[in-house]
């Protein structure tokens, strides 16, 4: 495969096309499903408003949107594509809730609007993501997905693996053991390998599993693509929080530094950890044109997305 060159500008254009697109998508089917479970299971109405509040309060999607990319690459049905995309947005939902609560970050802004508790109270912001997190495996557990039983166990392990103790819960505790401590750069990568990018790498790794290729060499460099990503991304959150805007992030700047956190900039300066985000967006497209190498059937349109998805983590201003 010829090495990529389209420019950054291009790239970060159609990037931002296609997620308006799948913003839109994944809304309606959010929207949709919780719809759904609300008149079939009696919801109490703050309970529900609470959980739509989380869940549907904005957002970039950028799971939803590897969800569907690599699904499109892989063929795997468009069914399967917005069950996963449902279960890991409500996991992701559910744990940023639980994440500004006072007992962990404390944080009363998200996404420029107040945090569930804030607006809603603690007692029904921790109930709502407590029903998100079920609410994800119902979705992914329903008897009408169409995939085969064993397919589909894996795919509900995947999840609940990456979610808890041995992915992003058990990252989150790492995190907040850490605190106003000095640690390594690689204890640093340990936990946001679980407390970010276990979320990330499942986001494109559910869709293997659903393609049953997870022990393939297609699925070896997917997973190389997936977990290169998902440090990035927290890398570039780390540079955000020093250099970014409060109204531009949608969530106070600088709250790392008063947590006492430990981050890339602190660890590495501001230089350091962008010259670290960029080596893993390298290796991330490298992984993704040895996968396009291996496939016999050739789908540019979804390669395209996840090669600008890469670009856009490093470029990204919130």
């Amino acid at each position: 495969m010829q090495k990529d060159v389209t420019p950054p500008s291009t790239s970060l254009n159609r990037f931002n096309q296609t997620l308006v697109e799948i913003q839109r998508k994944i809304d309606c089917v959010l929207s949709a499903d919780l719809n759904r479970l609300k008149i079939e299971q009696n919801v109490p109405d703050v309970l529900f408003n609470a959980m739509h509040y989380g869940l549907l309060l904005g957002g970039k999607r950028l799971r939803p949107y590897l969800v569907y990319s690599t699904c499109q690459f892989l063929n795997v049905s468009d069914d399967i594509a917005n069950a996963i995309a449902t279960s890991i947005e409500s996991i992701h939902a559910y744990s940023l809730i639980h994440d500004d609560l006072p007992a962990m970050d404390d944080d009363e802004l998200r996404r420029g609007h107040p945090t569930c508790h804030i607006q809603f109270g603690e007692a029904t912001a921790i109930l709502a993501a407590d029903s998100l997190q079920t609410f994800a495996f119902e979705r992914l557990s329903a008897d009408s997905l169409p995939i085969e039983p064993d397919r589909q166990i894996k795919l509900i392990q995947h999840l609940a693996q990456a979610s808890g103790a041995a992915g992003m819960c058990g990252g989150q505790m790492l995190d907040l053991l850490s605190e106003k401590k000095v640690i390594s750069l690689d204890k640093l990568k340990a936990i946001h390998k679980l407390k970010t990018g276990a979320l990330i790498r499942a986001s494109v790794m559910m869709p293997v599993v659903a393609a049953n290729l997870e022990n393939s060499p297609i699925g070896k460099h997917l997973d190389t693509y997936s977990s290169a990503i998902g440090l990035a991304f927290q890398i570039q959150d780390d540079i955000l929080d020093v250099i970014g805007d409060t109204k531009i992030l949608g969530k106070q700047a600088g709250a790392d530094v008063l947590l006492g956190k430990n981050t890339y900039p602190s660890l590495l300066g501001l230089e350091g950890a962008m010259e670290m985000a960029n080596t893993l967006i390298i290796e991330a497209k490298q992984a993704l044109a040895s996968v396009d190498d291996l496939m016999s059937e050739k789908n540019e349109i979804a390669l395209n997305q996840l090669t600008d998805l890469a670009d856009f983590i490093i470029l990204r201003k919130h």
